[in-house]
């Protein structure tokens, strides 16, 4: 099983990247942002509260993302060649808490992808995308706060997958298919899969 974590800012191309990567190696994705709009759209119990910090731009508590994932990851492993992990770890403790959580099925994650997009081509990208689907938090003022957690809590784990011999930076900027052959590049330079 090859397990990898996609990661970067609001805007950065992770679903883009993430669809292509699945057609290219097999592998299932997991994004936390879906799981949570899906929940927020059946009213469920989980789906408010995850609403209540969403709307704010705020993250959402560790505990609740890791038994979300968790219960993702048990259900989708049996069929799965590998994971995908969308929009999570965003912050240190969660890259732990998923560290731990995979360790305990016998797991690990194998290559962590840094999408690097400076932050005036992000806003340009959401304030489109939230023109395109409608979505609520696409607005400049919620990607503005969405931005700055990002930078606060989300960018240090560079540092930690860099400690963990995982992380590779690409360069997020231009056409989609030069982006994906920099993502492919670095990974199958890093590791064989099958």
């Amino acid at each position: 099983m090859f397990n990898l974590v996609i990661f970067g800012a609001p805007g950065s191309g992770k679903g883009t990247q993430s669809e292509k990567l699945i057609d290219r190696y097999g592998l299932t994705h997991i994004s936390t942002g879906d799981v949570l709009r899906k929940e927020i759209a059946a009213g469920s119990e989980l789906g408010k509260i995850a609403d209540s910090y969403i709307s704010k731009g705020q993250l959402i508590p560790d505990d609740l993302m890791v038994d979300i994932l968790a219960s993702e990851f048990d259900r989708l492993r049996p069929e799965s060649k590998g994971f995908i992990f969308d929009g999570f770890p965003r912050t240190i403790p969660q890259a732990e808490a998923l560290k731990k959580m995979l360790e305990e099925r016998g797991e690990e994650v194998h290559s962590v992808i840094g999408l690097e997009v400076a932050d005036e081509e992000l806003m340009e990208r959401l304030i489109k995308r939230g023109a395109d689907s409608g979505r609520s938090d696409d607005n400049p003022e919620t990607i503005g706060k969405r931005l700055k957690v990002y930078h606060s809590t989300t960018s240090p784990l560079r540092d930690y997958y860099t400690a963990e011999g995982t992380y590779r930076a690409i360069q997020g900027s231009g056409r989609v298919d030069e982006i994906f052959s920099r993502i492919t590049e670095a990974i199958e330079s890093q590791t064989v899969l099958n």
